[in-house]
Order: structure tokens, then sequence, then C-alpha cells
């Protein structure tokens, strides 16, 4: 077990002002891993001036200096990969394959494609006779969920750092391990004294502090609408920025065309893997009605063929990431159950032979409607809803009946026919037959699901601010 009692704060590990010891679970076996501090008021308040006083040198820094900056934090970050792998399958239980394959490679990524955006970004442009300068926002503070820790951490962080931002970091108590890591690995590449700081915390404590600290420019917040509500309220007194990436709800609409056993197999995988911890998990999944049945013969099928070890890491998934989480989604299959969704595959409890962990039964419900609630509430657990269609208007109209707009997914074995119907769609993201996320384009939702935009150039944008030079 690991004791992680100190911030990173101004260039240094510190002792916390906070006392209050939150323990850290592995949710593969209940069993205690590591130990933190939570932080309150006062810890925030520190690094908040240490990013303040940090902030007019780094944010006048050269182009070329935070050229060089992520260049060496990327090869940091490359020699604690294994690390990192084992903090992620430690913290929030994702199967070692699906670390090694997807969680860490995701930061990496955003590092990579930070760097490849900040050598073609136009900080200058000219409009007229107005030279329209993007200057660094400010202080950021960055709070993160616990179910791809690495992805929001990096998604965020390396904009911020790649045009100037000075920062505050506040990770899920849930899920700190990583982080932790994460600011050795900024400190060994040589980021300066003040520009990113650490401090653990739970939301009331540090998150609140942060979201209304007057000296903080912007807060970054990835987690629940609810959760992003009071965050946005928070921060609304002293008129500071605030980007949400926040709950989904998302449909898979498969048309009368496409090919039935590879889409179901791509849906029913993408909705359980992460142990369907992911906002934009295609969990509702819209079929032709006539074809409903073979749909869930095919999804029954891909079920029987999950693992929860990493026998076979292309269909094994782990637990939910914490006690809490377990006990919601229980409740939540309980309900769809009681409320008439027709129950087809998995249920209550945990997966038949598993007696630790927070282990969840993939579950399938059939016939659902729109006013179910398995297909209105984000469950944040492997549940899939099957929503019978009996149009392509109407399968649109179902697609759209939510307060979400994150992401879609279209089938086809026509593209164009895929494109017609992504367009049609209230969703920040669409995925036309099996595409995968990309990058270097916008990630973010419409409606409930947030505001703004992360990930390649729309996420530099997210931590700049425009100022126009008239008769430059």
């Amino acid at each position: 077990m690991s004791d992680l009692f100190e911030f990173y704060i101004d260039g240094a590990w510190v002792k916390p002002h906070g006392e209050t010891v939150e323990t850290v679970v592995n949710p593969s076996t209940e069993q205690v891993v590591a130990r933190i501090i939570l932080g309150d008021a006062q810890d925030a308040d520190r690094a908040v001036s240490a990013a303040r006083q940090a902030f007019p040198a780094y944010a006048g820094s050269s182009l070329e200096a935070r050229i060089d900056l992520l260049h060496s934090i990327i090869e940091v970050y490359k020699g604690y990969s294994e690390a990192l792998i084992e903090a992620v399958h430690l913290e929030m239980g994702a199967p070692l394959s699906l670390a090694r394959s997807a969680h860490v490679p995701a930061g990496l990524g955003h590092l990579v494609q930070a760097l490849e955006v900040l050598r073609e970004y136009r900080f200058e442009r000219r409009l007229g006779n107005t030279l329209v300068v993007r200057e660094p926002i400010g202080v950021s503070a960055l709070i993160t969920p616990w179910n791809w820790p690495l992805n929001q951490l990096t998604c965020k962080l390396a904009p911020a750092l790649a045009v100037g931002c000075t920062l505050v970091l506040k990770p899920s108590e849930r899920a700190p391990l990583s982080a932790h890591i994460l600011a050795q690995i900024l400190h060994e590449a040589g980021v300066p004294k003040g520009v990113f700081n650490l401090v653990h915390g739970d939301g009331p404590g540090v998150g609140a502090a942060l979201a209304r600290h007057a000296d903080v420019d912007m807060v970054s917040f990835t987690g629940s609408t609810r959760a992003g509500i009071a965050v946005a309220r928070m921060a609304a007194d002293t008129v500071k920025r605030v980007s949400q990436e926040l709950g989904g709800k998302s449909a898979n609409i498969l048309l009368d065309d496409a090919d039935l056993p590879s889409a179901v197999r791509h849906g029913v995988l993408g909705c359980i893997r992460n142990s369907g911890q992911s906002c934009n998990a295609p969990t509702r999944l819209l079929v032709p009605r006539v074809q409903q049945q073979a749909v869930i013969d095919i999804a029954r099928q891909v079920l029987d063929q999950v693992c929860f070890d990493d026998s076979e890491p292309t269909s094994a998934i782990g637990p939910v990431a914490n006690a809490m989480q377990f006990e919601r989604v229980q409740a939540m299959i309980a309900q769809a159950i009681a409320e008439g969704s027709r129950l087809v595959a998995g249920g209550p409890g945990r997966p038949h032979g598993i007696e630790r962990g927070y282990y969840v039964q993939p579950t399938i419900f059939a016939d659902v409607t729109p006013d179910m609630l398995v297909a209105r509430e984000e469950i944040f657990g492997p549940v899939l809803a099957i929503m019978p269609y009996d149009s392509e208007a109407e399968a649109i109209a179902i697609a759209n009946d939510s307060p979400y707009g994150l992401s879609g997914y279209v089938t086809s074995a026509s593209l164009e026919r895929s494109r017609q119907v992504a367009r049609q769609l209230r969703t920040g993201m669409v995925h036309l037959n099996g595409a995968r996320a990309d990058q270097a384009a916008p990630f973010g939702g419409y409606k409930q699901s947030g505001n703004g935009r992360e990930w390649g150039e729309s996420g530099f944008d997210e931590y700049l601010e425009s100022k126009s030079l008239f008769g430059y």
C-alpha cells in the first residue's frame, strides 16, 4: 500500500494543509491499495497563488520553448508507461490489456496531438486593418473524473500548457494514482515551477474552492451533468470561463441494410468497453423492429464471449470503478426491470462465479421505449437498451429525444445514407459505419452534455482569449 500524502505545488512536493485521509480501493479486489490526503480551501489557494505567480513568465515564453517542453513531456511519459498501466488498473479496475491498449496510449496521443497542433497554430490572424491576437486565458483549474483518468488529464493539460496557461489539477479522489505519476513526469520533464500544480481532494473541499476562486480564470470540468451544473453556478460570481464535458446517452442507429453480425458486435462491445464507463458509449441500440430478435440473438452471442480477466483482451471487461458506482448500477438495473424493460441478458448481481470485486453482469434490455429509465438515464455501467423503430425518421426522432447530445453512431451499407442520417442528429459527434474517434477533431456535445470542445485545435481555443488590435 502506498501513502501519497503530498501535493505538488510550485515545483515541489509539499505537505498539505488538509488532514482527512481517503483510501484508494482496487475495485477488482476491494482491497485498499493507497491512501491520500484530501486537501482543503487553503491547499487550493496555495496552488492557485503559485500558478498566478508563474503565469506572466510562462505566458510570455517562446513558441520554441513550449514545443521543446512538450517534446520532453512526451519522452518522459513513455518511460513511465508501465507504471501508468499498473496505476490505472489499480485505481479504477481497467483490465491490464485495456490499460495498455487504450488508457495509457490515449494520454500519450493527446500530448503528441498538442505538439502537432502547436507547430501550426495561428496565434495571430489579420482581419482587415485589425490584428487578432490569441493569448492564454490565465490560471486554469482542471477537474477530472475517474473513468478515463489519463485521457481526461492530458486532453486538458496538453493544450493548456501548449498555449501558455498555468494549471491547478484536481483529479478524482477515487482514481488519484495516475495523476500523481503524471505530476512526477511533468517535474522530470522540466515544467517550470508553479506552471503545474496538483491538489488531491473532493468536490466540496477543493473543487468548489477552485470554481469560486477569484484568481482562477477558467475551469475545465469533466464529470456528471449534475456536478457540472454545480461547478457553473459556483464559477458564475467571478464570471470565469467554464468548459464542461458532461453526460451522454448516445444512440447507435443500425439502418435496415446494415451488416447485422458486424454492426451488433461492434455496438455491444462499444457499449460495455471500459465496463460501460464512457460518456460517449453507444448505450441505446436502435434497430428496425423486424430485425430486433436477430439483433438480440447476436448480442447474446457477443456477451457469451465476454471475460472478466485478460484471457481474451478484445472482449475483457473489468469491474465498475468503485462501490458507489456498483450500487448505483445495480439499483438502475432493478428499476429498469420494475418499469417493464424486457431483460434478455445479464441482470442484477455479479457475474457467475465472481464473489468479490465491483463486477457487473453485462446486461441487455429489449423492447425499450423512449420514456423508460434505461433509455433516458446515463447508467455508466455495461447496460445496453435495444430500441425498435419502424422508419428511418422515427429512428432519428428517438435518437434526438434525449436531454443529452454528446455522441451518436450510424451504420448502413451506404456511406452516403449514414451521412444523411448523421447530419440530422443533435449531437456533437457521430461515428459513421464504425469509424473511431479522432484526437485531431473536436470532442464535446450539445444540450446537457456540456459546452466547449476538447481535443486537437479546438482544445487550444478553449484556453485562449482573443485580443483585437485595431489599426495595427
